[in-house]
């Protein structure tokens, strides 16, 4: 079932016409009545009943909303249009709003890619964009975007780990909240298709390891920053002993030995790599020995 637009025409002038012909109807029965015109008089009480049964058809439509109009429970169109309308006759209007809506889900508990449990929670903008599918397709669309944004939530969850630790371009759902979103609004609107509704846009709001693992991985996260920096710092002091020694080599022309060259690369490591400065005596090289 689609939506399609139901006969409709301009409220205003429909009501003028209303008027009009409910006036000569009546003076069509006065002049039936008092000069004995059956026939008039029934022309007139049959105008009169025409007018009455349009002017039932009147609806007002306010500005971001749609009737969707059933005849005898057919589906026979939907209005649109903001404004004052007159329509088909002994039909049933339901209202549906065309505003941009929001829903928050509330915090779920999910294991993610590698079975850490995570609480996660998404907010969901949406809107209608087809009301014969929102009403007919499904039995409560708001019903079933919150029902299916909370099984998609879970989902995605599930096929992204929490952080990487082993591998940093993985995407995950820490890091990469953009892709994930992305997803998330790729797999939901694949779900909602079938109730007219148009995904807008779909964020995280609620991203944390779960309780009972919450201290563990912060250690985990802790140790792992550690290591990181440790490794910039050894791999920094490693180029500027390189240099060191080849400078003193080249500008100095000094000739090392392997045990000299070892003196001084601790010296510099320990300098550059103790966090509170060195604990222990330096070794020194004298010039005689040097040379």
């Amino acid at each position: 079932m689609k939506e399609k637009a139901a006969f409709h025409v301009n409220g205003y002038l429909g009501l003028l016409g209303a008027i009009i012909i409910g006036l000569i109807s009546l003076w069509l029965m006065f002049v039936g009545f008092t000069r004995n015109f059956p026939v008039i008089l029934t022309i007139g009480i049959i105008l009169f009943l025409i007018v009455i049964l349009f002017s039932t058809s009147l609806t007002i439509i306010q500005p971001n909303e749609a009737k969707v109009l059933t005849f005898f429970g057919n589906y026979i169109g939907t209005i649109r249009d903001a404004g004052l309308f007159m329509t088909v006759p002994f039909t049933n209007k339901e209202t549906v709003s065309l505003r941009v809506c929001n829903f928050n889900s509330q915090i779920l508990k999910v294991n993610d890619s590698k079975g850490n449990p995570v609480e996660i929670a998404a907010v969901i903008v949406y809107k209608v964009v087809d009301t014969a599918k929102a009403l007919f397709s499904v039995d409560d669309y708001e019903q079933f975007v919150q029902i299916q944004s909370e099984s998609a939530v879970r989902h995605v969850a599930s096929e992204y780990p929490y952080d990487s630790f082993e591998d940093q371009d993985a995407i995950t759902l820490r890091g990469n909240p953009t892709e994930v979103s992305e997803r998330l609004t790729a797999e939901l609107q694949e779900r909602l298709n079938v109730a007219g509704v148009k995904i807008i846009e779909t964020r995280l709001t609620h991203l944390a390891y779960a309780t009972e693992i919450a201290s563990a991985m912060l250690q985990k996260q802790q140790s792992s920053a550690i290591l990181s920096a440790r490794k910039i710092i050894v791999e920094g002091a490693v180029s500027i002993t390189e240099e060191a020694i080849e400078r003193l080599s080249k500008e100095a022309n000094l000739d090392l030995t392997d045990e000299q060259r070892l003196q001084i690369i601790n010296n510099i490591m320990i300098e550059i790599i103790s966090k509170r400065g060195t604990k222990k005596l330096i070794n020194t090289v004298t010039q005689g020995e040097i040379l």
